[in-house]
């Protein structure tokens, strides 16, 4: 996964059974309706890479273990991922997470970039 160079950035694999647990301190910690946080969505295929969401505000990240269900909360409408095969997230030493790659089922890569509220 592609970051800012950043000695206080720790990237990881975030194992599925830690997924739930995971996002839901990130969105209770750093996201909520009146904050200014955004975020670019980015599919990375063999078609060529294609933006599903750009600079668009940003509320909340949830993973579903029963639908194996892994949901950005756009203000554009939700971004799902279903069965993601793995997923990896750069966390700052705070806690927020400046960026998540997901590799789908099939292969294809998806990268999220987040922007701090200023």
């Amino acid at each position: 996964m592609a970051v800012p160079q950043n000695s206080d950035i720790e990237t990881r694999q975030i194992p599925e059974n830690q997924l739930a647990g995971f996002f839901a301190k990130f969105t209770k910690t750093f996201l909520n309706r009146d904050n200014a946080n955004r975020i670019d969505v980015e599919v990375l295929d063999d078609l060529g890479d294609q933006f599903e969401a750009e600079n668009v505000p940003f509320f909340g990240i949830t993973y579903e273990p029963k639908d194996k269900s892994l949901e950005f909360e756009l203000e554009t409408g939700d971004h799902r991922i279903l069965n993601p095969r793995e997923v990896w997230a750069a966390e700052e030493a705070d806690g927020f997470i400046s960026a998540i790659e997901v590799v789908r089922e099939d292969g294809t890569r998806e990268v999220a970039r987040v922007k701090r509220a200023d």
